[in-house]
């Protein structure tokens, strides 16, 4: 085989396949499992992804990105870059590493399981370098934010969020439980490479990799883009799964993707968003979350739902109506509920900010600057006090994120919207009409309860918010609070800055 050329002996070691005869191929693929449900069994042999990798290729190019990334982490250890950074983009940061590094791992668990129970073993073959690859994503995301714990104890978070019940992690559980742990291989393949990895993370890492590189974060870019070569690859075995299922089940192609975009936009929101509209330094912001997300993200996937034969999702005007809103809702209750969450969010809404969030966001003074006002006259009276919270969010028994979307009344005043839903006895609570439709169709399994469930049935105690600290996990020394010491505020006091037409810090 050594003098063979690639080509000629690349698909033999790719295709190794062989006929059981000691068990049925039912006993070695259940369906359970292997999820092929309507794919006849010898449909699998047309599965074929477009970029093929052996190992040595492979080792050789993982070598190479390692001594690349640990070379530049190395030589800036040494430098002061760390001290120079803006607070703001430490907590994007702090957000991405706990928030991320196990769920790299969870990736891990999922390129496991499709590795084992995929029908193709051109599919087997490469969900093994996705293995390889997402143990890499969580063993270098770990020992980058590793490196910061003395600094900040808040870096610890990177090992222990997942390992807290601190309700920020507990959403991110909810979502990739569904998406990695529990579903089958073929949902798992449409869940994770198609719609998460490709239609979100590999575009996403991007753009906070370029974000990374204007705040002067050489360190975290380089981290995030030898991450990202590695989404671009293992993410291709979403496309040849899902031909299959579209050619031979395409109502199932079409709910699994609906699904997980949604539920993938609804972290987005409240992952992204915030780190592009509000801690990054307005000065090194290059488009907005509004515009990387139509640029990027909503044009790619309306292109590949064509492609596929597929049609846009039922919840498609809700979700474009929740790219001015979402993100700021959610960024101003990280802010709000900051001391239950393991970074500093920024306020992000001084004077320059404002201008900037108009500019982008036509909307956004009718729905948040009177709620900014109000904080920062409380914070300009020196009572701190006022800008806490005295009880949890309530949760979306769906994401597990706040219910906190804005809608304007007939009164013409701001109101939270929820969308509750009666079953069996019991009334659950949504944060839009996404997330209730999914949580009805898929009842049976997502029943899962709400930190502020969990409160109210006397699970947390005492029954009070240091009772629900205590027990997320969250120490005075961790305890988010403002990534600007709250300098922002004394924009809002100046007479000379308007908002509306009106002085900023009138009510």
């Amino acid at each position: 085989m050594t003098l063979l050329k690639r080509e000629e002996w690349q698909g033999i070691v790719r295709d190794v396949d062989w006929t059981f005869g000691y068990v049925d191929d039912d006993a070695v693929y259940p369906d359970w499992q292997s999820g092929t449900g309507k794919i006849p069994r010898e449909a699998w042999s047309k599965w074929e992804e477009s970029y093929k990798v052996s190992y040595p290729d492979y080792v050789a190019t993982q070598r190479e990105k390692e001594s690349s990334a640990y070379a530049v982490k190395a030589a800036l250890q040494r430098s002061r870059t760390f001290e120079t950074l803006d607070e703001g983009w430490k907590s994007a940061t702090k957000m991405h590493f706990g928030g991320v590094s196990l769920v790299e791992y969870a990736g891990l668990l999922g390129e496991l399981k499709m590795a084992r129970f995929g029908l193709s073993p051109a599919w087997r073959n490469m969900a093994v370098f996705g293995a390889l690859d997402e143990m890499r994503h969580a063993q270098i995301t770990l020992f980058f934010g590793h490196e910061f714990v003395a600094k900040d104890p808040q870096y610890d978070w990177s090992q222990k969020a997942f390992h807290t019940n601190d309700w920020a992690s507990i959403s991110l559980r909810t979502l990739f439980d569904g998406m990695v742990i529990g579903p089958d291989v073929v949902d798992l393949a449409i869940q994770l490479p198609m719609t998460f990895e490709t239609g979100f993370t590999n575009l996403q890492f991007v753009a906070l990799s370029s974000d990374a590189l204007e705040a002067g974060d050489i360190n975290f870019a380089n981290m995030i883009s030898s991450i990202q070569t590695d989404e671009a690859r293992h993410a291709q075995q979403g496309g040849p799964t899902l031909e299959l299922l579209v050619e031979h089940d395409p109502v199932r192609a079409q709910w699994t993707i609906d699904k997980y975009f949604w539920f993938s936009a609804r972290a987005f929101a409240a992952l992204t968003g915030p780190v592009m509209d509000y801690y990054t330094p307005v000065e090194h912001r290059r488009q907005s979350y509004r515009e990387f997300m139509e640029e990027w993200i909503i044009d790619q996937f309306v292109r590949t739902l064509q492609d596929y034969g597929l049609r846009r999702p039922w919840y498609w005007d809700e979700f474009m109506q929740g790219l001015d809103t979402w993100h700021h809702s959610l960024h101003l209750g990280f802010w709000n509920y900051r001391p239950t969450i393991w970074w500093k969010p920024a306020g992000g809404v001084d004077a320059e900010s404002r201008e900037w969030l108009r500019e982008k966001y036509p909307d956004w003074d009718k729905f948040y600057l009177d709620k900014w006002t109000v904080i920062a006259e409380n914070i300009n009276a020196g009572n701190i006090e006022a800008t806490l919270p005295e009880t949890l969010p309530w949760l979306c028994s769906m994401c597990h994120l706040p219910n906190i979307n804005p809608v304007y009344g007939r009164d013409g005043k701001w109101k939270t919207r929820n969308y509750p839903l009666k079953h069996n006895g019991t009334t659950y609570y949504f944060c839009t009409k996404g997330c209730r439709q999914i949580w009805w169709e898929d009842r049976d399994a997502v029943n899962h309860a709400t930190v502020v469930d969990r409160f109210l049935a006397g699970e947390i105690q005492p029954m009070d918010l240091p009772g629900v600290l205590g027990w997320m996990g969250l120490t005075p020394e961790v305890m988010g609070d403002d990534a600007h010491g709250y300098a922002w505020a004394k924009s809002f006091a100046d007479p000379r800055a308007t908002g509306s037409g009106l002085l900023v810090g009138a009510r």
